[in-house]
């Protein structure tokens, strides 16, 4: 089992309990998890169980107990994946358009983790409990790029602390409807999940996480814009909802985007293109980069063309 400790703020009286654990422990659990243990009487502030709904007096510490990993039912698969670097502690994988990080309704297999248990014969972290084994972090189905995976829940709270203080780079490229009139900028907007949609997130403030996205235009397209994005945060969807949000989707997009989806990109033209951190293990700073993948370089080529 491990036990993990934290301390809230004066400041953070008043807060839902799961709201506010889920972001001190942002990286390690979900906010469904905390729910959960929560219901399990497995969070707990000296030894009086926390509700999910309970509101922070501020300084209170909490404990959270997080039972051991239960044995995996995910079946490991002989699928290829490429590995851009790969130790005792972690791997770094670029991640193809189309491919699911994990099982979930609709895709049981097929995954990269069912990929990453062949690969690793089953050495990945436990954190993220029996369905995300290794997963320190998250891109959308369709969207490519470069994620880091843990091999062990050292190295796992390790990067996850480094996600949450912000020193963990991941930067991406994108098209973009639209034109700016300026070369660079910020999006600072809180994302919630949709009232209306419940597998839809937004820009609110209601039940939201602060969320900051900065941009730079990299080549101005007609119609369109090919831009580079740093994640300050990692929220859900965090960069098609903020482009959407400022008046420019991303291509291809069929959530967040307009209603006539571009559908040759099969999804929304987004790559993440840098990931840098800290080794947990030597504390060096590493930085690795993908080349743009086929569909995103002929779309900037037609773009070019027209």
């Amino acid at each position: 089992m491990n036990r993990l400790y934290y301390t809230s703020e004066e400041s953070d009286a008043g807060v839902r309990a799961d709201r506010w654990l889920a972001s001190a422990a942002e990286g390690l659990l979900t906010r469904s998890a905390i729910q959960k243990l929560c219901d399990c009487k497995a969070v707990r502030v000296g030894e009086k169980p926390v509700s999910k709904n309970d509101r922070l007096r501020g300084g209170e510490t909490f404990i959270i107990d997080v039972p051991d990993a239960q044995p995996l039912d995910i079946v490991p698969q002989d699928i290829p994946i490429e590995i851009v670097y790969e130790d005792g502690d972690l791997l770094v994988v670029n991640k193809p358009k189309g491919m699911v990080v994990h099982p979930a309704p609709g895709h049981p297999n097929g995954t990269l983790v069912n990929a990453l248990l062949y690969h690793c014969q089953g050495r990945l972290s436990s954190i993220n409990g029996v369905i995300r084994p290794g997963i320190v972090h998250r891109i959308d189905k369709d969207t490519s790029g470069l994620l880091i995976v843990a091999k062990n829940d050292a190295a796992h709270g390790t990067l996850a602390e480094q996600i949450k203080n912000h020193s963990f780079t991941r930067i991406y490229n994108a098209v973009v409807y639209g034109g700016f009139s300026t070369d660079e900028g910020t999006v600072d907007a809180p994302i919630g999940r949709s009232q209306n949609d419940r597998k839809k997130m937004c820009v609110t403030d209601r039940n939201a996480r602060g969320a900051v996205t900065h941009y730079r235009v990299l080549e101005r397209l007609g119609r369109f814009t090919w831009l580079k994005l740093c994640l300050e945060t990692g929220r859900t969807h965090q960069i098609r909802v903020h482009m959407a949000y400022i008046g420019h989707p991303v291509a291809g997009d069929p959530i967040y985007g307009p209603q006539k989806t571009i559908t040759s990109l099969h999804g929304q033209c987004l790559h993440a293109r840098v990931i840098g951190f800290h080794h947990p293990r030597t504390g060096v700073y590493m930085e690795f980069s993908s080349e743009l993948p086929d569909y995103f370089s002929t779309f900037l080529t037609s773009l070019r063309q027209n």
